[in-house]
């Protein structure tokens, strides 16, 4: 398993770190590509460092380095997650506009028929970020907000984060243990 994860401006870069996280420890081969606001957000929201999180997957690129492998449809991977997904990134993508490798990654994703599964992050939605949502759920993107659940009674942030990201994870058939499964509780 191969997977492109995608860490964007927006609040919520802990989605992607856990995920980086829990990839690791399953062997699941990673490519990091972070945005100039994911790498600040890192700093703002956690203790931890960019390097630190680039530390956690087996490559990672640029955002501006569009010669990346990742760039292209003939580097194979199974698919893509931006977690955190910000409504910049999500319009990039809805509207084919590959400013930053995040979004080329991302389109090239979606045109090779590869699961791409965004985590947006901001509310209230405008009626311009649902449009851009339903544009791509249209074609098979996979949009997963990190709803807050409360069925498992979630004691930490830690909890709710790895609600999230299994429920990434799930889409993608990765085993995992991150929270107690509906009817096991």
């Amino acid at each position: 398993m191969k997977l492109i994860i995608g860490i964007t401006g927006s609040t919520g870069v802990i989605y992607g770190i856990r995920m980086l996280e829990v990839l690791k420890k399953l062997n699941v081969e990673t490519h990091l590509v972070m945005s100039e606001w994911g790498e600040k957000c890192i700093s703002m929201e956690t203790e931890y460092t960019p390097e630190y999180v680039k530390s956690l997957a087996a490559s990672d690129s640029d955002e501006k380095n569009m010669a990346a492998s990742v760039s292209s449809g003939t580097h194979r991977i199974n698919g893509m997650i931006v977690a955190p997904c910000s409504m910049k990134t999500l319009a990039a993508i809805a509207n084919g506009y590959d400013d930053t490798l995040v979004a080329r990654a991302a389109g090239v994703t979606i045109k090779e028929d590869r699961k791409l599964i965004l985590m947006v992050r901001e509310t209230p939605m405008s009626a311009i970020h649902l449009e851009n949502m339903l544009k791509l759920s249209r074609l098979g993107v996979i949009i997963l907000p990190p709803v807050t659940e409360f069925y498992t009674k979630p004691k930490t942030i830690d909890d709710i984060v790895n609600h999230g990201v299994g429920k990434c994870l799930d889409q993608f058939d990765i085993d995992h243990d991150l929270y107690p499964r509906w009817g096991s509780f």
